[in-house]
């Protein structure tokens, strides 16, 4: 009985102790921060957050604290900013202060600051310098990977002819598709589309993104401390990821035995190559990840003290093993799913908005015809598909709360003050709604993107590849896919869905960190 009580009384004091140093904290940094609700502890906001609607609870908070607001997601505080004008002021001019990564919390379990995404400081810069250059060099922004893309959207024109007719989810069709760009960069090679290994792949990699935009995906944002260590949908994420970086560690051991240093093939053998530069090649993938079994002690022995011996060399050297699995990782997973859940946002509207289709079919067959493949280059001719492409982006808003930023030392933005260290949401959904630039921005409209000559039309808020120091660049490759990919089925089929247009649904399947469209079928008719 003695033992029960005193063990209420510390969980009491406990309880007080959290309350007070929460209070505490608040009025340290009153005035200072922007304003929002008050947190309690360790739950923070979790009471007025809907997480299976968390932009539009933090769109509601942005009515009563303005474009720029603090909200607790749990023990994390994060520094919300809304619309085109505070997106812009803090990723573009003072670009360098909001230039840091804050935490994606699925993602950051596996990631741990390594890789280019999801890197801060130096590692960040030198990655993301040379993912750029290498990527350049196998062809991107170039003719190579157009032909490359070109070579795979006929791949995909045989699967839909093959379907007959047929209703299908789309959903794998496209992401074997897309994907497979992205592979012969990274991997150096393209994919089988009924290679059993690569379908388990793309279950994974699509397992473990639309995580992210599940209830559950937003609650583990909050409470990953705990949650990590409990049952449950994250513990198959976990899983997923896991999975997927064993297959990069595979791939990087066949590399490491048959690495020709005057002849790199992929993306994986142009990072080994400035690893052996940095001098910091270990030999074998089990320095990692264990996959590779070593025969004999002294062998490993030996291994070891080269491996001391180049460190000594360059210690501070980012090409190493563990930021080549992570960042080939980063860029095979965000070279699939964005761009394949984009095209299936695209097909939905599409069938919803059946004139759209029928304009895009018009200008394809004027400028384009029936029997040759599109080009890039042919959309400077194509101002209304290209205002559609646009348009799908902007409504499909697939990465509606961007990554989330970090600033990298104490910061005045506006008439606040972020510490050091603070996390930013730049709700690039809301840049894509901001009435300021677009018309009607709940309504999907192509015109959005057009002007009264009927010619396309940029926008300072399309931002889906965000801005700044930490745009995604892997935006020229994403445009290409796009338009060739869309304008090339369309050349060749209409698409015809189960329901009449006035009855689909295009509202999200989940929002959270992506915006997944509802599952649907489609038949791929020949023109």
């Amino acid at each position: 009985m003695l033992a029960s009580g005193l063990l209420l009384v510390a969980l009491l004091a406990c309880l007080t102790a959290m309350v007070l140093m929460s209070v505490w904290r608040q009025r340290k940094l009153q005035g200072k921060l922007p304003p929002g609700p008050t947190p309690l502890p360790f739950i923070g906001n979790y009471l007025q957050l809907n997480t299976e609607q968390i932009c539009n609870s933090l769109m509601k908070m942005r009515e009563r604290y303005g474009p720029v607001f603090t909200v607790h997601l749990g023990p994390r505080r994060i520094v919300v900013l809304c619309g085109y004008d505070a997106v812009k002021e803090a990723l573009l001019d003072q670009a360098e202060e909001f230039s840091g990564r804050g935490v994606q919390a699925t993602f950051t379990w596996l990631f741990k600051g390594y890789g280019v995404a999801f890197s801060n400081g130096e590692r960040a810069k030198q990655l993301r310098r040379f993912s750029i250059t290498t990527l350049r060099d196998f062809g991107v922004g170039k003719r190579g990977i157009e032909e490359r893309i070109q070579e795979e959207a006929g791949f995909l024109i045989q699967a839909f002819r093959g379907t007959r007719g047929a209703f299908i989810d789309p959903t794998f069709f496209l992401s074997r598709t897309v994907s497979n760009v992205i592979s012969s960069i990274v991997f150096g090679d393209r994919f089988d589309y009924e290679d059993k290994e690569f379908l388990s792949l793309l279950q994974m990699m699509l397992g473990s993104f639309q995580f992210t935009a599940t209830s559950t995906g937003q609650l583990y944002e909050m409470f990953n401390s705990v949650m990590k260590h409990l049952p449950g949908p994250q513990q198959q994420a976990f899983k997923e990821l896991r999975g997927l970086e064993d297959f990069v560690a595979k791939k990087v051991a066949q590399n490491q035995r048959t690495l020709d240093p005057n002849s790199p093939r992929d993306f994986i053998d142009s990072f080994l190559i400035r690893m052996q530069e940095a001098a910091w090649l270990p030999s074998l993938v089990q320095d990692v990840l264990h996959t590779v079994p070593v025969e004999g002690k002294k062998e490993r022995g030996k291994e070891k003290e080269k491996k001391k011996e180049k460190e000594k060399k360059n210690p501070n050297t980012e090409f190493h093993l563990k930021n080549l699995l992570q960042t080939t990782l980063n860029l095979f997973i965000a070279g699939t799913e964005t761009i394949s859940t984009t095209l299936r946002w695209g097909f939905l509207l599409l069938m919803k908005h059946p004139d759209v289709e029928a304009k895009i079919h018009e200008e394809v067959d004027r400028v384009i015809g029936k029997n040759r493949q599109p080009k890039f280059e042919d959309r400077v001719k194509m101002p209304y598909t290209e205002a559609v492409i646009h348009e799908i982006q902007r409504y499909g808003d697939v990465i509606p709360m961007s990554l989330a930023r970090r600033v990298t030392k104490d910061t005045k933005f506006r008439d606040f003050f972020l510490p050091k260290g603070t996390e930013v949401f730049p709700m690039l959904g809301s840049v894509l709604r901001d009435p300021k630039f677009f018309s009607n921005p709940r309504d999907f409209n192509p015109q959005h993107f057009l002007d009264e000559q009927g010619q396309f039309k940029k926008s300072d808020a399309f931002v889906p590849f965000s801005i700044g120091k930490r745009y995604c660049f892997g935006e020229g490759l994403a445009r290409m896919e796009l338009f060739l990919f869309l304008t090339t089925i369309l050349q060749n089929f209409h698409l015809k869905s189960t329901q009449s247009p006035q009855d689909i649904d295009v509202s999200p399947k989940h929002v959270g960190f992506a915006t997944i469209p509802p599952n649907y079928t489609l038949s791929f008719l020949p023109r």
